[in-house]
């Protein structure tokens, strides 16, 4: 039997926003769905697609990565993300095995696409949660027709995944060392970049920035949204608190206003 090989993408040395703490992060290449919003769509060919993947051992990877443990302290570690990670399975265990063997946290960033509960897969799935201390899992659409339009790809295997991971106490929990205002526009700003965003949901987030206390330079700035966007989604939401103690809103004392 010869040597697992991993087709990587790339690496990042020194990630904050893909699991606890500072993060190896191993990209590989591979995936099924086409999100239309996705930012490294430049991972999507699978093997035999001219894809110009590294080929790199496990023994390879955990090498280059250890070099940069000193700074991990005490809860940071290696994620391996994508594409879609789980398509390369076989590597990823192979990978995680070796880095618990020298107390490596390991994080494994998915959408969870190829997830079954079939053979071959199911089996290699959880031989993989033994030496996996987190997961993200990263659920597109909650709803499978919206998911369907979205990425090409239903999302009940997908939630089948997180079920299963909650029943056997892996929960897929993320913690991530920023604010989740940072977060949230951070999705924001993918979703507008593709063209891609939901009026109803941007409104929604929008609204939710404004409970959480950002302010609407806070919002313009990290969304990257004009103020009379910014007006229109408010507007859109009809929730009239969205306007409380704002330059252009009615101030709450004014006696003219009172009843």
């Amino acid at each position: 039997m010869g040597e697992t090989l991993g087709r990587v993408h790339s690496v990042e040395s020194f990630g904050s926003a893909d699991g606890p703490g500072v993060r190896y992060i191993v990209f590989l290449k591979g995936c099924n769905m086409r999100c239309k919003y996705c930012h490294n769509p430049d991972t999507w060919a699978k093997c035999g697609e001219n894809d110009g993947a590294k080929l790199m051992t496990p023994q390879e990877v955990l090498k280059t990565a250890m070099r940069y443990k000193a700074y991990w302290k005490q809860t940071g570690g290696i994620t391996v993300s994508g594409g879609e990670a789980l398509l390369q399975i076989d590597f990823v265990t192979e990978l995680f095995k070796l880095a618990k063997e020298k107390g490596v946290n390991t994080c494994l960033d998915t959408s969870g696409n190829p997830f079954t509960m079939e053979e071959p897969f199911f089996g290699k799935f959880n031989e993989l949660m033994k030496y996996t201390d987190l997961f993200m899992l990263d659920i597109k659409h909650i709803d499978d027709e919206e998911h369907k339009k979205l990425t090409g790809q239903t999302n009940k295997n997908i939630l089948d995944m997180a079920q299963y991971l909650s029943k056997n106490g892996l929960l897929p929990v993320v913690v991530i060392d920023k604010e989740l205002s940072n977060r949230m526009a951070s999705t924001i700003r993918h979703n507008r970049a593709r063209g891609a965003h939901n009026i109803e949901l941007m409104c929604n987030i929008v609204a939710e920035l404004d409970r959480a206390g950002m302010s609407d330079q806070w919002i313009m700035k990290n969304i990257g949204m004009d103020r009379d966007e910014l007006l229109r989604l408010k507007q859109i939401s009809g929730l009239a608190d969205l306007f409380a103690n704002k330059d252009f809103s009615i101030p709450d004392n004014k006696p003219e206003y009172m009843p």
